[in-house]
């Protein structure tokens, strides 16, 4: 049964003589020394129009998903002969979003009426949103090492040779399971107020463990997000810049499909982290908290994990458009069924360069 969480259900004044209903957030953390706390903040209602927009989009972006990345992993999967390092860490994204794809109809649902599958599918799906967000910059991270040691260091033989690339694989997963842990143990179904509907969020609570758990959130984007940002940022930087200094083509073409693919990533999962962050100082106390910041992060954070959910379904739409490896591996498959003919094949690769390093 989901959790009923009713401040009326509640003697607050036996905790906090002084306190008045504004004391509280819209998920129950309490923060007596805001400015917030000494009026009343309207809750911002989303428009009809736009909670069933914002579900159709969560519903396309499912379809698009499935079929995409199902694809890819058929391709990766398919070509074991000529498979890198980098396809193996791409393998492993596309099915991070595949499993995130199965989660949308139900956010869907939840944006266009209320949350209606009780706190364990609240925690379920909350932790599988986690991990694929953790293991999609940490997958990036690794392919972003990969191709340095390549590319800067010439190392490119020993790199695709490498088979302990599954067991890092297999640690990435793992950590994106410990970071996403917190998730599990705070995410709940309730019921903020009579006047409201069910959500599935983050419920900190009004003692003192929601300052503590507010610095808590600090430790998994740390690790999980700019750390790893900080990596990447470093890697394509160095290779960009020794890239253009070479005449080597064939090594700047098998670039432009991460490169593409790790700027997706950022554009789509930058703001809503950033906003994340403004919200763990808000609530940490870091910074000020007033009505109009409060409504602002809130706004802000439930508009960025829009695109963040969109970025499912992009990856294999890259792969297709400038992937010129995995649009040759397709044929392939395509050719192997006797879909299509060999002489299409020969006609769609020549003049084409075919890369090996890369989708």
């Amino acid at each position: 049964m989901a959790k009923t969480v009713l401040f009326s259900d509640l003697d607050l004044s036996d905790l906090y003589p002084d306190a008045n209903y504004s004391d509280y957030d819209y998920y129950g953390t309490f923060n007596p020394n805001s400015v917030a706390a000494k009026a009343p903040c309207g809750i911002d209602v989303m428009p009809p129009v736009f909670k069933y927009l914002v579900a159709f989009i969560y519903g396309l972006t499912c379809l698009l998903s499935l079929v995409g990345n199902s694809l890819v992993v058929l391709v990766i999967a398919y070509s074991k002969g000529n498979r890198s390092v980098t396809d193996v860490y791409l393998l492993n994204l596309a099915i991070a979003d595949l499993l995130f794809a199965l989660t949308l109809p139900f956010w869907a649902v939840d944006r266009a009426h209320e949350w209606i599958f009780g706190t364990p599918m609240c925690k379920i799906l909350s932790l599988l949103k986690e991990v694929n967000f953790y293991s999609g910059i940490l997958l990036l991270a690794g392919i972003s090492m990969d191709r340095y040691l390549a590319i800067v260091h010439a190392t490119r033989a020993v790199t695709q040779k490498r088979s302990w690339v599954r067991f890092v694989c297999v640690g990435i997963w793992l950590l994106s399971f410990l970071l996403s842990l917190p998730v599990i143990i705070f995410h709940e179904a309730f019921l903020p107020t009579e006047e409201m509907k069910w959500v599935c969020h983050e419920y900190i609570g009004w003692n003192q463990i929601s300052g503590i758990r507010a610095k808590l959130r600090i430790l998994p984007q740390t690790f999980g997000f700019i750390l790893p940002l900080i990596v990447m940022l470093f890697c394509y930087g160095v290779m960009v810049h020794r890239l253009y200094q070479t005449k080597n083509s064939q090594k700047k073409k098998a670039m432009k499909v991460i490169l593409a693919v790790v700027l997706v990533f950022l554009v789509c999962w930058l703001p809503y982290n950033i906003s994340l962050l403004l919200d763990t100082l808000m609530r940490s106390g870091a910074i000020g908290e007033t009505c109009d910041l409060r409504n602002s992060i809130d706004t802000a954070l439930s508009g960025t994990e829009i695109l963040g959910f969109a970025h499912s379904c992009v990856n294999p739409i890259i792969y297709t458009s400038i992937g010129q490896k995995f649009r040759n591996n397709f044929l392939k498959i395509l050719v192997t069924r006797g879909i299509i003919s060999k002489e299409a094949l020969t006609r769609f690769r020549r003049g084409s360069s075919f890369s090996s390093t890369s989708l």
